[in-house]
């Protein structure tokens, strides 16, 4: 599959709640949010939600606010891509979920521990 991510989607685990409404009536769940860039998340929730549906994800004391661009039903729920709107950037200052990780930095101490182990 091609990438098409202009931002760098950094892996994480923080629950948040996702709000939306569905056939005009208010939902709300509580996701896991799988990973995070500057323009897009990915939640993991029990809860399928249509393509092009607005959705806010409240976290601690903020809020992101965005449209789902897919949503994939697996064994153990649903992964759902969700577009950032323009005026709701994620910012590390803002808002650092726990376990938040940078999968190049994994490649790099790897490429370090290869080069260090002598032949």
């Amino acid at each position: 599959m091609e990438e098409r991510r202009i931002n760098t989607r950094l892996l994480c685990a923080e629950l948040v709640e996702v709000i939306w409404d569905e056939a005009g009536r208010p939902q709300r769940r509580v996701a896991n949010l799988e990973d995070i860039s500057l323009s897009g998340i990915c939640l993991h929730m029990d809860k399928s939600i249509a393509c092009g549906t607005q959705l806010t994800v409240r976290y601690g004391d903020g809020e992101l606010v965005g449209t789902v661009r897919y949503c994939r039903s697996g064994e153990f729920g649903n992964l759902l891509g969700v577009q950032l709107e323009k005026g709701s950037r994620w910012s590390s200052r803002h808002f650092r979920p726990h376990h938040l990780l940078d999968p190049r930095e994994l490649l790099e101490q790897s490429v370090v521990r290869h080069r260090a182990v002598p032949n």
